[in-house]
């Protein structure tokens, strides 16, 4: 029984999957940045097509990675403060790297590079890890969780039918909920117990009329009735 194991075998022993689940966070990340000159770029950007299940279980493997990304923010701007522009391995970087400025720059940055070796020992690819800690970190800043979704496809995979799916990562293609704007209401305008007056107003004339052409009504076929009977003696 596989009681308390958490994750799907996909077929595979524990090495192969920890392999896939890497090359296929690669391919997802490094899609993020699209170079309109290679041939090989992705249709769409920040999205790969594979079967449900692998994009089930690749979708929190990422989403960690880029709350990785997240940690490491504070940490790179607080660090910005004491860095310098001079060229390396010029006079002022010299001077610079000698100074007091330096080892609180270094102090700063130190949980930052922390964090970019931890993503690098899962991904193993520096161009994934740059655009993890610079493009996604910046996208989702101010985004508490839910940076990927996983849409499934209708079309199946040829071969082995199996079902596809496409994770991506959101941002981009959102759906907008338009608002319902309700009808503005001037001051002018009767409220709802004035327009219920002003309704009962009018049903009460409208049954003093009826009352009053129904007497009328009835007088006259009153009057009509002994005519009619002096005629027939």
């Amino acid at each position: 029984m596989r009681h308390r194991m958490r994750g799907r075998k996909l077929g595979r022993n524990a090495s192969h999957r920890k392999a896939m689940f890497r090359n296929m966070a690669c391919s997802l990340i490094t899609s993020v940045r699209v170079d309109e000159d290679d041939p090989t770029r992705p249709k769409v950007a920040g999205r790969i097509i594979t079967t449900l299940p692998k994009a089930k279980e690749l979708r929190p493997y990422v989403e960690k990675l880029v709350t990785l990304a997240k940690k490491a923010a504070p940490h790179q701007a607080a660090a910005v403060e004491f860095a310098t522009s001079s060229e390396k391995s010029s006079a002022d970087w010299k001077s610079w790297r000698e100074s007091e400025q330096w080892t609180q720059w270094n102090q700063a940055l130190a949980p930052a590079i922390a964090f970019r070796r931890r993503a690098f020992n899962i991904l193993r690819d520096r161009k994934a890890v740059d655009i993890l800690f610079t493009e996604l970190a910046e996208r989702f800043e101010g985004r508490p969780g839910g940076y990927t979704r996983v849409i499934r496809l209708a079309t199946v995979r040829l071969g082995d039918a199996g079902v596809q799916a496409m994770i991506e990562f959101v941002g981009e293609n959102d759906r907008i909920k338009m608002a319902g704007s309700a009808p503005t209401v001037s001051d002018d305008a009767p409220t709802v117990s004035e327009k219920e007056e002003a309704a009962a107003d009018e049903t009460a004339e409208a049954t003093e009329e009826t009352v009053a052409e129904t007497a009328a009504t009835e007088e006259e076929t009153s009057a009509e009735e002994p005519a009619e009977e002096e005629k027939s003696e």
